[in-house]
């Protein structure tokens, strides 16, 4: 399986890499960043692109793979509707578009997260546009899509987030992660959550949103 990953810079999408770069299934990855991951792999392809709004530039190194991994989100706190709209569900069609233009056969895994609302109609900004982008992607003629939707997840390996109230938050958790790890329903890591995209996208999965308790569920059938 090859894949295009979106976000590998962000704490999940540096726990999705992991897993695709170990996994023996994934043949490569080929990662779109703002910057460079600074990771060096001999499965690893990395293209810098400034602008994901214009991806025409490199369209024709998306063609030929097999799954895409959207790993690309920023919180809703201090943004507008309108300015977390733009950045949350314009960037992510408008990426999948260009991904599934040049690949007919592909399975989109997007990362959403625990409340999303597939209603579009509640109180809740953040929730409403992300259910609006899934149930957006959904519609789209891919090969297959999942929106996994994880709740608590705890960092793995060394894995650190790019906000520091999050840092601070994991950092306060970690003692108690032994305890949290039971309560499948809201609590996964970035290990789990990555080899449950691979899973997902190489074997297919008989949900098309996956909770937590999916998420935790996938892997350990595995």
């Amino acid at each position: 399986m090859k894949v295009i990953l979106f976000g590998s810079t962000g704490m999940i999408g540096q726990g999705v890499l992991n897993e695709c770069l170990k996994d023996s299934q994934v043949e490569s990855v080929l990662v779109v960043n703002r910057q460079s991951c600074k990771k060096r792999n001999p499965k690893l392809k990395e293209i810098i692109q400034p602008d994901f709004f214009h991806l025409s530039p490199i369209s024709k190194e998306l063609s030929a793979y097999d799954a895409c991994f959207y790993c690309l989100g920023i919180t809703s706190a201090g943004l507008s509707e309108t300015d977390y709209h733009r950045n949350t569900y314009e960037l992510t069609i408008k990426i999948a578009e260009e991904v599934l233009k040049a690949n007919k056969e592909l399975t989109f895994c997007y990362i959403s997260g625990a409340g999303t609302d597939s209603s579009e109609k509640g109180k809740t900004m953040w929730a409403r546009v992300k259910g609006k982008t899934e149930n957006t992607l959904l519609k789209m003629p891919f090969k297959n899509a999942y929106m996994f939707r994880p709740g608590f997840i705890q960092p793995l390996n060394g894995i650190k987030s790019k906000t520091r109230l999050y840092n601070a938050m994991y950092a306060f958790f970690k003692p108690f992660y032994f305890m949290l790890i039971h309560l499948e329903g809201i609590v996964t890591n970035t290990e789990t959550l990555g080899k449950a995209m691979i899973i997902a996208a190489s074997e297919g999965y008989n949900k098309k949103i996956l909770e937590s308790k999916d998420i935790n569920e996938i892997v350990r059938r595995k």
